[in-house]
């Protein structure tokens, strides 16, 4: 549905979203790894309380909120397939990132989830995920790379995936529950989007 201009009333109890769908068709020139003592892991059939727990630290600020959701069922059918691939940024000893590659759909790639826990926001950590992430992407036969982010996320996602050699294809706002409000997400999350009751 295509909106017209204007200004419309979202009603208490739900958050508007702008999303912003991005894409690359080919490996740009990947910049220099920022200094810090990180590593990767990846995990083969990632079990789902490590799953959960790891996705909430790294989410809840930014309200991922989808596989919270979901069923354990539903959720080992996604994470556990396999042509999705999960990997952990490890920091002393702790796995404080989260990078999700999605290679269902042949000739591409999904990065799903892509983040880095709040100690680890500003430190240089989540450009060398991403860098990882391109190199795991583009080491396979693809055509293309895609990610998707919000106005919930980190307000500096989208320039830097834009630095990442994405360009942005798609915007769409997306009206929901606000999660905080039925207890998905904590109460005290994502204090950029205010609640409304």
């Amino acid at each position: 549905m295509n909106l017209p201009d204007g200004h419309f009333d979202i009603p208490a109890g739900k958050i508007a979203t702008v999303v912003t769908h991005l894409e690359m068709t080919e490996l740009p020139a990947i910049p220099p790894d920022p200094h810090g003592a990180w590593t990767l892991r990846r995990i083969e059939a990632p079990a789902l309380d490590w799953y959960r727990e790891l996705y909430r630290r790294v989410g809840d600020e930014w309200l991922w909120i989808d596989r919270v959701k979901m069923s354990d069922a539903e959720l080992a059918s996604i994470i556990q397939a396999p042509l999705v691939e999960t990997y952990a940024l490890v920091h002393e000893g702790h796995d404080e990132g989260l990078l999700e590659l999605d290679f269902r759909e042949a000739g591409q790639c999904e990065i799903v989830y892509f983040g880095v826990s709040a100690k680890l926001v500003g430190s240089g950590a989540g450009r060398w995920l991403m860098n990882r992430a391109q190199e795991i992407a583009w080491s396979r036969p693809i055509a293309r790379l895609w990610l998707h982010t919000c106005t919930h996320d980190h307000p500096g996602a989208v320039a830097f995936y834009l630095r990442s050699g994405f360009r942005a294809f798609l915007r769409e706002i997306e009206v929901q529950d606000d999660p905080r409000l039925d207890g998905t997400a904590p109460r005290d999350a994502a204090r950029h989007v205010p609640v409304i009751e």
